[in-house]
């Protein structure tokens, strides 16, 4: 059984296709939708999603956040920003986190909490994408 997945940012589709199953990163937790799944809307925090296609094979996606709404036979993901998990940069991120926690170290007086802490978990985000890869395929 098969289920039709849309993964789109602002910017572009991300990937269109039949899957067996869709992964995402809610506030609670991982979230796994299968074929038949009751409907849902929810927003999704910054992380992977995990695609897993007909035959068994896994594509993963980073995304910004976002939402996805699930029906019985489709499962859309509607992100900020997005990009291919294997296209993550993962030196940009690391200079991502260190920026960030430096501006919340010296907090100037334009300091934007707000701002500089969603820099910060953004990264930390790609950053665990970049990691969840390594660990399952041994390279980036």
């Amino acid at each position: 059984m098969s289920v039709h997945c849309d993964i789109v940012s602002a910017e572009e589709e991300l990937f269109s296709g039949l899957v067996e199953m869709v992964v995402a990163h809610g506030h609670n937790g991982d979230l796994g939708f299968l074929p038949g799944h009751a409907p849902l809307l929810t927003d999704l925090k910054p992380g992977p999603v995990r695609v897993i296609k007909q035959g068994g094979e896994e594509e993963i996606f980073y995304i910004s956040g976002g939402f996805i709404e699930v029906q019985p036979d489709m499962v859309k993901v509607l992100a900020d920003t997005g990009t291919r998990a294997r296209d993550l940069d993962e030196a940009a991120a690391k200079q991502a986190v260190r920026d960030a926690e430096k501006a919340i170290n010296e907090k100037g007086a334009d300091f934007d909490y707000g701002s500089a802490a969603a820099r910060l978990a953004e990264a930390a985000a790609q950053l665990r994408t970049i990691e969840s890869l390594r660990k399952k395929y041994g390279r980036h």
